[in-house]
C-alpha cells in the first residue's frame, strides 16, 4: 500500500478489545488493531525509542569508527571513547561488559551514574539552575501584577466597577497571554533554529527584562498593554525553548525530573512575586512620581530575567542543537563539558546521531501539522494533551495566581493582607508541587486528574458561598472560609493538574510530530490563560463571587468527565506501548471510563466488595 493511501485509513471501525489482541500477538509488530499505516507509524516509533536495538557490539564499534572519520574527531582518545560509547549506548546500564576495556575510574564514574543519578558535573547543574531561573522568571512575570493591579487601575481611572472598566482590567492583564497565543509561542521555531537554545534563552529574558522596567514607566492603560503585550514575546518561546534546553543537555536518568522542574520553579516564581508585591506596598511616592510602590512592583520581575542574560552564556549551547546544523565536532566538544569523560559524552552524542538519522527517514510525505489530525495514533494523544491543557486553565488556577490579591480584599482583607494573603497562597503552591515528582509517576497522570478535579469542584464551590457570609457580624469567620478554600485548592491543585499538562503533552506524541504537538500545546494553554484572565473582572462583576466560583467549580466537573473518557494513561508506558494505547479507538476507552466510574460507584459508595475493576488491557 502506498503511503499516501494509507493515510486515509483509519481503525475506528475496528472492534478489537486490547484483552483480545494480546491473545492473538506476541509483539507489537503483528498488532491487529493497527492499520497499514498505523503500523508504519509503529515500526517508525519503535526505532526512534531505540535506534541501536538490533546491531550487535561489533557493528556498533565499526559505527562508531565511521562517525569518527566521517566527522573529522581524530585524536585516539577520542575515538576509543566512541568505539565504548556506542556499545554503552545501546543500553547504557550494561557498563559491565565494558570492565575489561575501561580504566577504573571509568568504570567507577559510569557505575555511578546508574546507582545516583544525581552525581552530575558542576557545568551540568549551572544548566539546571539557569533553566530553573528561567521558570522563575515565569513565575514572576505572572504573579506580581496580582498586586500592582490594586493600584494602577485606580491610577488609571479603570477602577470604577462598570462593564468598561472590567473588561479593560482583564485586558489589560491578559496581554501577554494574547500576545503568547498568536505570536510568542510560534516564534519558537524560528528563534531556536536561528539563534540556537542559548540565544533563544537571552533574547527572551533580554524582551522580559524590558518590558518589565517599561512596564514600571507607564502612563496610562493602554501604554500599560502594550508593555504587557510586548512581554508576551518573552513568555512564549521561552516556556516552549528551555525544558526542550534542559532534556537535551542532561543524562536520561535524570531528564523526566528536570521536565518536572519546569512547572515547580514556575510555582517559586509565583511565590516571589507574590512577596515582591508585598516587599514593595509601603513604598511612598516621590518628587514627580505617582504610584511608585506598583511600577517597583512590575519592574521587579525583570530582576531573574537580569540574572539569566548575565550567565546563560557560561552554559554550553545544546549538543542536539550543533547537531542538527552538522556541527558535531562543535556538539561533541559541548557534551564533554556536560559529562565526567570521554565515553559518557561519546555515547550520548554517538546515540543523538542515530536518533537524528532515525527522525530523517520518517517522513510520510505529508505536513506533520496536518499528520497531528489526519492520523488517528495522533489525533487522540492530541485530543488528550488539548483537554489536559484546556483544563490547566479552566480549572480557574489562574484566577486565584492573577486576582487573588482583589479576591481577598473583597472578601474583607486589608490590602496589606490581602496581599500577605497571596503570598501564603505562592508558599502552598510551590510546596506542595514538591511531591508532584513522586506521585506523577507512582500514582499516574490519569489518577492524579481524576482525584484531583473533584476536590478542585468542592473547594471552589466552598469558597464562592463563603462570600454569602455577612462582612458585617461574621468578618473573620467570612476571611477564614475564602482563605482556607483558596489555600486548599491550591494544594489539590499544585500535585495534579499542576505539572500534568505538560509532562502528559511531552510524552503522548510520537517523536516525529512531538515539537508541532507541543507547539500547539503551549498556544493553546497561554490562549485559555488570555481568556480566564480578561473575563473574570466581568464575570466577577455580572455574577458576583459565588456565581463566578462556581463557573470553575463546574469547569471541574467536565474536567474530570473528560479525563475520565478521552485521557490514556501514560504512566510508565514505552513508545512502543503508546502506539497501542493511542491506537485504541475513541468510544472504546469512553466505554472503559464509563465501565471504571460504574465500578467505583459499586464498590465505594454501593460498598459491594465483590465488585472488579474493568481492564482496558493486561
Amino acid at each position: 500500500m502506498d503511503i499516501t493511501e494509507a493515510n486515509e485509513y483509519d481503525i475506528d471501525g475496528l472492534s478489537y478489545e486490547l484483552d483480545e489482541i494480546h491473545e492473538k500477538a506476541k509483539d507489537y509488530d503483528t498488532l491487529p488493531l493497527l492499520s497499514a499505516d498505523d503500523r508504519l507509524r509503529h515500526n517508525a516509533n519503535s526505532r526512534l525509542q531505540n535506534p541501536l536495538a538490533e546491531f550487535s557490539d561489533a557493528s556498533l564499534e565499526k559505527m562508531a569508527l565511521a562517525f569518527c572519520q566521517d566527522y573529522a574527531i581524530s585524536h585516539k582518545d577520542d575515538i576509543r571513547g566512541f568505539r565504548l560509547g556506542a556499545i554503552l549506548a545501546k543500553d547504557p546500564t550494561q557498563y559491565e561488559k565494558l570492565r575489561d576495556r575501561a580504566t577504573k575510574e571509568e568504570m567507577d564514574t559510569l557505575e555511578r551514574e546508574v546507582t545516583h543519578r544525581w552525581s552530575q558535573p558542576r557545568l551540568l547543574y549551572l544548566v539546571i539552575i539557569l533553566c530553573s531561573t528561567c521558570a522563575a522568571v515565569q513565575g514572576m512575570d505572572e504573579s506580581v501584577v496580582n498586586g500592582a493591579q490594586l493600584f494602577y487601575a485606580a491610577q488609571f481611572g479603570i477602577n470604577n466597577g462598570d462593564d468598561r472598566s472590567s473588561w479593560l482590567v482583564g485586558l489589560v492583564n491578559s496581554a501577554p497571554y494574547l500576545c503568547c497565543a498568536f505570536i510568542g509561542c510560534w516564534l519558537t521555531v524560528p528563534f531556536n533554529h536561528t539563534f540556537g537554545r542559548r540565544g533563544t534563552v537571552f533574547i527572551t529574558c533580554l524582551i522580559s527584562t524590558l518590558a518589565c522596567f517599561w512596564q514600571g514607566f507607564v502612563n496610562s492603560w493602554w501604554h500599560m498593554f502594550i508593555a504587557r503585550f510586548a512581554l508576551g514575546l518573552g513568555i512564549g518561546p521561552k516556556s516552549a525553548t528551555v525544558p526542550v534546553y534542559a532534556a537535551e543537555c542532561t543524562p536520561p536518568a535524570i531528564r523526566g525530573a528536570l521536565v518536572m522542574q519546569w512547572q515547580m520553579w514556575t510555582a517559586f516564581g509565583i511565590m516571589i512575586g507574590y512577596a515582591a508585591d508585598l516587599a514593595f506596598y509601603h513604598v511612598p511616592d516621590q518628587h514627580g512620581i505617582v504610584g511608585l510602590n506598583w511600577r517597583l512592583m512590575m519592574a521587579s520581575a525583570g530582576i531573574p530575567a537580569v540574572i539569566v542574560c548575565c550567565f546563560v552564556f557560561m552554559c554550553p549551547e545544546s549538543p542536539r542543537w550543533y547537531m542538527s546544523k552538522g556541527r558535531y565536532a562543535a556538539a561533541y566538544q559541548a557534551m564533554c563539558r556536560l559529562r565526567y569523560n570521554k565515553i559518557q559524552a561519546a555515547r550520548d552524542i554517538f546515540y543523538m546521531s542515530q536518533l537524528l538519522q532515525a527522525e530523517a527517514q520518517v517522513s510520510f510525505g505529508r505536513n506533520k501539522l496536518l499528520e497531528l489530525v489526519r492520523v488517528p495514533r495522533n489525533r487522540r494523544a492530541m485530543i488528550a494533551s488539548e483537554i489536559t491543557m484546556f483544563m490547566q486553565q479552566f480549572c480557574g488556577i489562574n484566577v486565584i495566581a492573577y486576582y487573588s490579591s482583589s479576591i481577598f480584599v473583597e472578601s474583607g482583607f486589608s490590602e496589606i493582607s490581602a496581599l500577605g494573603a497571596s503570598m501564603a497562597f505562592g508558599v502552598l503552591n510551590f510546596v506542595f508541587a514538591l511531591p508532584a515528582v513522586y506521585t506523577i509517576d507512582t500514582f499516574g497522570r490519569r489518577n492524579l486528574l481524576l482525584t484531583t478535579f473533584p476536590l478542585m469542584a468542592i473547594f471552589l464551590l466552598f469558597t464562592g458561598f463563603s462570600f454569602s457570609i455577612p462582612l458585617d457580624t461574621h468578618r473573620s469567620v467570612r476571611i477564614g472560609c475564602v482563605a482556607a478554600g483558596i489555600y486548599l485548592f491550591g494544594m489539590v491543585y499544585s500535585p495534579g493538574e499542576g505539572p500534568v499538562p505538560f509532562t502528559y503533552s511531552a510524552e503522548a506524541y510520537p517523536l516525529y510530530v512531538r515539537e508541532y504537538g507541543m507547539a500547539l500545546a503551549t498556544a493553546t494553554t497561554w490562549f485559555f490563560n488570555f481568556v480566564l484572565s480578561i473575563t473574570w473582572p466581568s464575570l466577577l462583576t455580572a455574577f458576583k463571587p459565588q456565581g463566578a466560583f462556581g463557573w470553575y467549580a463546574a469547569w471541574n466537573i467536565v474536567g474530570f468527565f473528560l479525563v475520565l473518557f478521552f485521557v490514556a494513561e501514560t504512566k510508565g508506558r514505552t513508545l512502543e506501548e503508546l502506539d497501542v494505547v493511542f491506537s485504541v479507538p475513541t468510544y472504546k476507552h469512553a466505554a472503559y471510563g464509563g465501565r471504571q466510574l460504574m465500578y467505583w460507584i459499586r464498590r465505594y459508595a454501593l460498598l459491594q466488595k465483590g465488585a472488579k475493576p474493568p481492564k482496558l488491557f493486561h
